[in-house]
């Protein structure tokens, strides 16, 4: 067996572990994202794709997708990326650069871990439609929250 092979079927182990059922039933508690339409699509460690399908309400006055819904699916895509098997990490600060226009009918967040400290973590969120189009990237700092026994 390649090394290749080998590290593909340690990631099928890993991602067999990952219940999806559980995490979006824990994650369902995340209201305002969840009744705004996100979703969790897949994760594994240190990842999270969430997307939302667009509908009328996610447009603005000018027609188009109003911001804070790309930021809301960036945001709960980092919170599942971090906190998926057992919450632990709040977000310090956000940075969002929108990229263009929504041509599609879904925002797609793919939340990634960047660098993650003892105290602190650095993920990328790209925010896409489902043409592929790059709408927006977001740069979210974390910090490690301690639980107090």
């Amino acid at each position: 067996m390649t090394e290749e092979e080998q590290t593909e079927e340690e990631q099928t182990e890993e991602e067999q572990h990952i219940d999806l059922r559980k995490i979006r039933e824990t994650f369902a508690k995340d209201r305002f994202a969840t009744e705004n339409g996100a979703i969790i699509e897949e994760v594994r460690e240190h990842y999270a794709r969430c997307s939302i399908e667009l509908t009328e309400r996610h447009f603005n006055a000018a027609g188009g997708v109003m911001g804070g819904v790309h930021f809301v699916l960036a945001d709960f895509a980092f919170a599942v990326a971090t906190n998926w098997n057992g919450m632990g990490v709040v977000s310090l600060s956000s940075t969002i650069s929108y990229l263009g226009a929504v041509k599609g009918k879904k925002l797609i967040a793919e939340a990634e871990c960047v660098k993650e400290g003892r105290s602190t973590v650095y993920y990328r969120v790209n925010v896409t439609d489902d043409l592929g189009n790059r709408i927006a990237e977001v740069g979210i700092n974390g910090f490690h929250v301690h639980s107090q026994a």
